[in-house]
């Protein structure tokens, strides 16, 4: 059961590094056509920014899940790391109950929010609603609780990268 939860966990992280990065490449695509367009072409196309804006909430909302998974994200430990073992502990725990109310929010209020605008659409896309726009906010929440759910109870998941040191410039 460890071990599946634990591989359900990878692929979920998986998942959220591919969605993060094709969403980020094709923001690195974009915003170079919309200058392009501006100064070249001296026509500037309307898409390109209202695109980059979707795409950079996919970015934040389902990159951080897996940035959290793996604890590259920003965070000051300075203090907790001065703490006795039994007190860090407890401090962990307390930052992860906290951290899945947050995530908790981000379901409930981000399915609202999705519920809501569901039959409004976007002005440069037509076609596309933009309830389905805001859905990486409850799904970025569910891969977020998921992965807090497996730290307290297995743990911090190995680094698939291994072994890896920080610079630090003098």
């Amino acid at each position: 059961m460890v071990g599946s939860y634990r591989r359900a966990m990878d692929y979920l992280y998986l998942a959220c590094v591919v969605t993060g990065c094709t969403a980020l490449v094709l923001i690195s695509a974009v915003i170079p056509w919309a200058v392009f367009t501006r100064y070249v072409l001296n026509s500037a196309a309307s898409w390109p920014e209202p695109l980059a804006v979707l795409l950079t909430i996919v970015v934040t909302f389902i990159g951080a899940a897996a940035g959290y998974r793996l604890n590259l994200h920003m965070n000051v430990g300075y203090f907790a790391g001065k703490l006795p073992d039994r007190l860090r502990s407890l401090v962990d725990l307390l930052v992860q109950l906290l951290m899945g109310m947050i995530a908790l929010f981000m379901i409930v209020w981000g399915w609202r929010l999705v519920e809501v605008t569901w039959h409004n659409t976007i002005a440069d896309f037509p076609f596309l609603s933009v309830g389905i726009t805001y859905l990486p906010i409850p799904i970025g929440g569910l891969c977020l609780l998921a992965f807090i759910i497996e730290r307290i109870f297995l743990g911090v998941p190995p680094d698939p990268i291994g072994p890896h040191h920080e610079i630090s410039i003098d």
